[in-house]
């Protein structure tokens, strides 16, 4: 994985250190102390803020000295504050955004509790719910009944609309790793990144032509069935510990990322709102199954885009204009296109960006558990096509806005860079930053603002819950099961599920407090060594038909393994200084408030690269862009799983199910068999 110098150990000074709570009533409690604190204190910061706006631009001061105080100009006698005191000016969070917060997390549980609670009961009037315990046959397949506790709780029936579920997509796509990390990846290493957006629609269009339509087909609750109709029970059980792996990686980082923003803007430390936050969305999503999800993902949706939208809108306003946005940015070169090559070592070429990231991208719109498992919950192939179309326009538009305020947070603080400063301690806590410097005199949108950072945050987590809860009962609790389980049984367990892992995911989140890297780098580095062979399985299913179980388990474990060392060295590597990237240049000869320069800052620093002439051949391989892990992980596994075919043996075609490949490939299937039959017909009318 690549990073920078400066990235590393930037998130784990994000908070302070506090003991986890030791149960939840007393997070509550010392919530609600910070929510009074910062309404009784909101004179005293109105009066510093003032301070610091009164007072004048210094000079920049040498880079030599550990510690570096500007000081007062002539012109005013007034000392000016320390960052930290500005830091502390910064966090007016008053009694109106609180309000704003609580409220949506309050919206999100009635919904739970309707779904929950209120209309299972009518459904109970109606007689729609099925009262015999004995019946049980599971939610997946053509084993599914209509009425069913799995397939009502996992799936909405299949009776969802499209617009909500667009809606879902949409929001389970989009983390807080996305709002805040895509911003912070374009002030530090510029637009690069930004042709992501074509990358979208490309994987988008791979996603519906040849994944989409066979899990489509099959109707399955759990996509990792698949690989039991195609391969076997073995391979269904790898698919799914991969998928669950991946799943426990993204999830803290999802958690940590708003947890981080709603630190920086009200002081409150991580580990007292995180816990106090989740356990809102793990009640609406245990009670109240997929409907509950989608539907406050409608609510969460809407939050989160018009908050972006307020904060865009004010921000290029607050420099300016467009034209100031683009021409500070034009200055320090970070309006710039991919570097045209087809090194895969370069972070972000036209390679890494159009054929490495296509890779990671189908995978997550195509094959992904989480996003499958909303298509799975229309009625219709016809809904799945309208919902797919929607959900590419939104991720499109939304990531659009991401990726410029990413821009406009260099154009906000071009003159005074942040991070050097340690105004904010983590990349990812510049978005916050830039919301309390500029909204902060409108009561209620900071608010708004960070609901839509958690929105994102818990709309991924109760889709990922409600998803691991589909893989754990039809991929590991029901092949266990001697008996099908009864229709109370699979409520019982499924909510367990729920509990036991959103419990889990929290748990990890000091984890990766630890990890000390940018969030964007690190889930796309760790998520790679599940998803590539998860990608590898599912292409070597749908479009390999002569490929058995065993050459295609084989592949996978190959995959896994080298990525497991690719990573673990990529990692090593960045933290001794052997992969560097050359990130923009930043200024501090603006700031107008005391700082701490330290003795090595981004200008001062001695980079010393690595000539890659020198590099050996495994050096070459590790010192690969992180975007192209997930599509070096897969060709691996495609590449032995085809080799181990000539150990293994080779699947006769005649043997194959069409309906279990890809569309493109049944149409070839058919060619070559419907010109078999001509020639059978003619042999036997010869005779």
């Amino acid at each position: 994985m690549s990073t920078t110098i400066e990235e590393e150990g930037t998130t784990m000074a994000a908070a302070e250190t506090l003991d986890t709570p030791s149960t939840v009533a007393n997070a509550f409690v010392q919530t609600v102390q910070s929510i009074i604190s910062s309404t009784t204190s909101k004179a005293t910061t109105t009066s510093a803020a003032a301070l610091a706006s009164t007072t004048t631009t210094s000079t920049a001061a040498p880079a030599t000295g550990t510690t570096t105080l500007s000081t007062p100009s002539s012109s005013s006698m007034t000392e000016k504050l320390s960052v930290s005191d500005l830091s502390s000016a910064l966090q007016h969070f008053g009694i109106v955004d609180y309000l704003v917060f609580i409220a949506m997390l309050v919206v999100c549980a009635v919904i739970g509790f309707y779904f929950g609670f209120i209309e299972k009961k009518k459904k109970k009037q109606k007689g729609q719910v099925p009262a015999d315990e004995k019946d049980g046959p599971g939610a997946a397949g053509i084993e599914e009944r209509r009425g069913s506790e799995a397939l009502d709780y996992l799936v909405g029936g299949r009776k969802m609309k499209v617009f909500p579920v667009s809606l879902s997509l949409v929001a389970s796509f989009v983390s807080g790793i996305s709002l805040l990390g895509t911003s912070t990846e374009i002030y530090v290493y510029g637009t690069q990144y930004a042709f992501i957006l074509i990358t979208l629609v490309i994987s988008g269009l791979i996603s519906w032509y040849i994944f989409l339509p066979v899990f489509c087909n099959l109707q399955l609750t759990s996509t990792y069935e698949y690989f039991e109709l195609r391969f076997s029970k073995t391979t269904r059980l790898v698919a799914s510990v991969l998928f669950t792996v991946t799943t426990f990686i993204w999830l803290p980082i999802v958690i940590y990322m708003p947890a981080l923003a709603f630190n920086q803007v009200t002081g409150i430390n991580v580990h007292i709102i995180t816990p106090a936050v989740c356990i809102v969305c793990i009640f609406y999503t245990t009670v109240g199954g997929l409907k509950a999800v989608v539907w406050t993902d409608v609510i969460q949706t809407i939050i989160m885009v018009g908050a972006v939208i307020f904060v865009v809108i004010k921000g290029t306003s607050d420099v300016g204009g467009l034209g100031v946005v683009v021409q500070r940015n034009l200055d320090s070169g970070r309006l710039e296109w991919p570097e045209l090559t087809f090194d895969p070592k370069v972070r972000m070429s036209t390679f890494a960006l159009f054929v490495g990231y296509t890779a990671h991208s189908t995978y997550n719109l195509g094959c992904n558990q989480i996003i499958t498992q909303r298509y799975m919950s229309l009625p219709n192939v016809k809904a799945m096509g309208q919902a797919s179309l929607l959900f590419i326009s939104g991720i499109v538009l939304l990531t659009s806005l991401t990726l410029y305020n990413g821009v406009l947070l260099y154009a906000t603080y071009h003159h005074c860079d942040p991070l050097t400063t340690k105004l904010a301690k983590a990349k990812d806590q510049l978005v916050p930053l830039l919301v309390m410097d500029t909204l902060s005199s409108f009561p209620g949108v900071c608010g708004m603002f960070i609901a839509g950072v958690f929105s994102a945050a818990l709309s991924s987590l109760s889709t990922a819950l409600n998803s691991l809860a589909a893989v754990s009962l039809e991929d590991y609790i029901k092949p266990l099961c001697r008996k099908p389980l009864t229709e109370r049984q699979t409520g019982i367990t499924m909510r367990l599920c729920t509990v036991i892992i959103g419990i889990v995911s929290v748990a990890l989140v000091f984890v990766v407090e630890r990890m000390g890297t940018h969030m964007v780098q690190l889930f796309m580095m760790l998520s790679s060594v599940t998803q590539g062979p998860s990608l590898a399985l599912f292409v070597m299913g749908m479009l390999c038909p002569r490929l058995n179980a065993k050459s295609a388990l084989s592949g996978a474990l190959c995959s896994f393994i080298f990525m497991t060392w690719l990573c673990t060295n990529a990692q090593l590597a960045s933290n001794s200084g052997e992969m560097q990237n050359e990130s923009k240049p930043v200024s501090i000869e603006g700031c107008d408030y005391q700082y701490e320069l330290p003795l090595m800052t981004p200008k001062n620093a001695t980079v010393t690269a690595t000539d890659p002439a020198s590099l050996s051949f495994f050096q070459q391989i590790y010192h690969i862009s992180f975007m192209n892990y997930t599509l070096f992980a897969a060709i691996v596994g495609i590449t032995f799983g085809h080799l181990s075919s000539f150990i293994f043996g080779r699947v006769a075609l005649e043997d194959v199910d069409v309906e279990l490949l890809a569309p493109c490939m049944r149409r070839f299937y058919r060619r070559k068999y419907a010109s078999v039959e001509t020639n059978e017909s003619l042999v036997k009318s010869g005779e």
